[in-house]
């Protein structure tokens, strides 16, 4: 009769996985190819981010007035 313990799981021999070197290098190449993705993507989000603080910081200091045009100072 065999009794199952926690300790048969515990020294249970490893479970070894054989990948050919073919097959690894292609999901290295895929991992990489989608980090690429990743990063082109993130930097069209901040470029568009970053022009339009660049449109917001160019409207708050545009002259306001005539007056301020002339004096460089604000009617505030």
């Amino acid at each position: 009769m065999h009794h199952y313990s926690l300790l048969n799981s515990f020294f249970a021999p490893p479970t070894i996985v054989v990948v050919s070197e073919e097959r690894l290098r292609a999901a290295e190449l895929e991992q990489k190819k989608k980090q690429l993705e990743s990063l082109d993507q993130r930097i069209s989000e901040l470029k568009a981010y970053r022009d339009d603080l660049g449109k917001e910081y160019d409207k708050l200091t545009e002259p306001q007035s005539l007056g301020e045009a002339l004096t460089g100072e604000c009617d505030v």
